[in-house]
């Protein structure tokens, strides 16, 4: 039996490896901000929503509908993703027969790499202001 003669492959896999694993671990990252992103978004839109129905369903007529609203929405904001939202903001809006609300924030960083790069999320959410109508008809929104 003769030995086989010896390779010059010795430690290329150390080498590859070496070579490689930056990019999985930059690839892993980038999965893991991601996913943060799209949770902030989904913990923005929750509050928005919520925020929008409270301001929708204080009627034409009632007042305070802009701090209930706000209110509601920085209740979820605090219960859903007290750290998903960083420096988040609420702000209630009225145009003509719509109410709404806006939520904005900026996404947190699975790894402060690069200083001043952020994720803006803002989510908005409104729709008619609802109001009850006798059945006669008579009448506007009460």
């Amino acid at each position: 039996m003769t030995a086989s003669p010896p390779t010059r492959e010795r430690g290329a896999s150390t080498v590859e490896l070496a070579i490689i694993m930056p990019i999985v671990l930059v690839v892993i990252l980038l999965i893991v901000q991601f996913a943060l992103i799209f949770h902030g978004r989904q913990v923005a839109d929750a509050a928005a929503r919520e925020g929008a129905r409270v301001a929708r369903s204080a009627g034409a007529e009632a007042a305070g509908w802009e701090t209930a609203a706000t209110k509601r929405a920085k209740d979820i904001l605090r219960n859903m993703g007290p750290q998903m939202l960083e420096k988040a903001t609420v702000t209630t809006w009225q145009r003509g027969s719509q109410r709404g609300v806006t939520v904005r924030g900026n996404a947190v960083a699975a790894v402060p790499l690069l200083p001043g790069m952020s994720f803006t999320i803002t989510s908005e959410f409104g729709g008619p202001i609802e109001c009850f109508r006798p059945d006669d008809g008579s009448g506007g929104c009460q």
